[in-house]
């Protein structure tokens, strides 16, 4: 199968610009412009350059992007399911062609620091290929015999026009989280990237123009709350994704929910890495550190809250401590740069409110973050900070702050810590670090959290494993990628048959079989 190369829109210019260009949307395999006039800044949230204007686009954009799809979906859903998994195929091809170009585009727009760009490529990889298996894990079952003459199969079939929400901390792995599943099940599909980070939506939709997927098949539409209300309210989508905060994805699920659309709304998460007194120190300070700072703490799976039981906390805190102090806040291009900014002036100030705030309710700062030293100027700047001593009702220990600031509880038993696992409302992931077998077995058995990990700092699935979030981390019945993906973006239907083998049909077989 060959990809033509199609006409498309100028390659997106990475260079400074000094007039910003206005986002197009990406509607029925064309650029065009939004019809909404109201427009909003794009910035590099390391030095405040703006990189581009993207529009707020509203019902009629939308509508437009659902009527391309809705087009396209009867020859897309009609086409052999290995010829749209070679689609998928060509994507991955490109994906790992172009990693750099891709890392670069998430650290200019969303201020990661280079290599966890490059890893959210490798694991975007990742899921794209376990996509790409959906000959296998789209195929239905059959019963022969479920009475005499009769059979009755399962099989798979689209849902119909897809639309994804997404987030602004993982621009190109979170719609990967979708967009190829949906489409390589037969879907077409509608991507509403954050307005904070739409460059890498873009460059994607560039990918899929070059590999000649057909117009209509994906369409992207900016925009922020308008155009997400359009699409849960318009009676030509079928199916949402969503990933953000908690109350906006009890939202999501709400109001799509009562439209009658399949729905999975991914929430936040407060995350605890439980330290038991046997833990290898060195190796538990290190993936704490990287799980509580990595991405500068804007990560549902970031590890925000640290739990030591009895004699880990002696053990532990000196070196974390000491450790944390070493992390370089700074631009994500530069290689010296441990963690990079936080999206946006808002969120720094929110980061900061949050830490005087647990300083007021009584916890301690045992590494300051609050004004990092040597950052350029403009940016939106908070060093990783430590609080210790940290209690249940205090808001640094309820709320998620979504920033580098790390919590630290102190507890006397595995009993006390599962108990403050399972107070929290969100259930999303958490850690346990020992070398205790019987403590792993009880920890991982009475927690109430979605996804665990053992002596691993970031307890995310791989693709091939449903991103599995509990309580009010997650709203609706079916998680992302895994064999969920599949079964969330198609419906089954049952047949069962029987044929009478008697006059006419009866006497052509038994002629063919005679010829032959």
């Amino acid at each position: 199968m060959t990809f033509p190369v199609r006409d498309s829109a100028p390659a997106i210019e990475l260079a400074e610009n000094p007039a910003p260009r206005t986002l197009p949307n990406y509607i029925n395999g064309r650029w065009v412009p939004a019809q909404a006039s109201a427009h909003i800044d794009v910035t590099n949230p390391a030095n405040g350059q703006v990189l581009a204007r993207v529009p707020l686009s509203g019902s009629a954009d939308l509508e437009s992007a659902v009527a391309a799809a809705s087009a396209a979906l009867p020859d897309w859903r009609g086409r052999a399911v290995g010829e749209r998994t070679e689609f998928i195929f060509a994507l991955r091809e490109q994906f790992r062609c172009r990693i750099d170009e891709l890392a670069e585009s998430i650290t200019r727009e969303g201020g990661k620091v280079l290599s966890d760009a490059r890893a959210e490529i490798t694991r975007s990889i990742e899921v794209l290929e376990v996509a790409c298996a959906s000959p296998m894990t789209m195929q239905g079952y059959v019963l022969e015999g479920v009475a005499r003459g009769i059979n009755t199969e399962t099989f798979r079939q689209p849902v119909g026009v897809c639309a994804a929400i997404v987030p602004f901390n993982f621009p190109a792995m979170v719609p990967m989280w979708f967009l190829p599943f949906a489409i390589v099940c037969g879907n077409t599909f509608i991507l509403k990237p954050s307005e904070q980070v739409p460059l890498t939506s873009e460059l994607i939709c560039h990918i899929l123009e070059e590999i000649g997927l057909p117009r209509g098949v994906v369409n992207l539409v900016h925009g922020a709350h308008d155009v997400v209300n359009a699409i849960l309210d318009s009676p030509g989508i079928h199916a949402v994704s969503f990933v953000g905060s908690v109350n906006t994805a009890k939202y999501i699920y709400r109001r799509a929910a009562e439209k009658g659309k399949r729905v999975q709304a991914l929430g936040g998460a407060k995350n605890y890495m439980v330290v038991m007194p046997d833990a290898a120190v060195d190796k538990t300070v290190s993936n704490i550190l990287g799980s509580a700072f990595g991405n500068a703490g804007q990560r549902c799976m970031a590890g925000s809250i640290l739990v030591t039981v009895g004699a880990a906390r002696a053990a532990i805190m000196p070196r974390l401590k000491q450790e944390a102090q070493k992390l370089v806040a700074g631009d994500g291009t530069d290689p010296k740069s441990s963690l990079g900014p936080v999206i946006s002036p808002q969120s720094c100030e929110r980061i900061h409110q949050a830490i005087e705030t647990g300083l007021r309710e009584g916890a301690d700062l045992l590494v300051d973050g609050r004004r990092p030293q040597n950052v350029p100027s403009g940016g939106n700047f908070v060093g990783p900070t430590i609080l210790d001593n940290v209690k249940p009702a205090m808001r640094a220990a309820r709320d998620e702050i979504f920033g580098p600031v790390l919590s630290v509880m102190h507890v006397n038993s595995l009993d006390e810590a599962i108990a403050l696992v399972n107070s929290d409302l969100r259930g999303n992931g958490t850690s346990i670090f020992t070398e205790d077998g019987a403590a792993v077995r009880e920890y991982s058995r009475r927690v109430e959290v979605g996804m665990v990990g053992v002596n691993i700092g970031v307890a995310a699935s791989p693709a091939y494993f449903p991103f599995s979030g509990w309580k009010d981390s997650f709203f609706g019945d079916l998680h992302v990628h895994g064999r969920d993906a599949v079964e969330f973006f198609t419906r089954k239907k049952t047949v069962t048959s029987r044929y009478f083998s008697s006059g006419t049909s009866g006497r052509f077989f038994t002629e063919q079989g005679d010829k032959h």
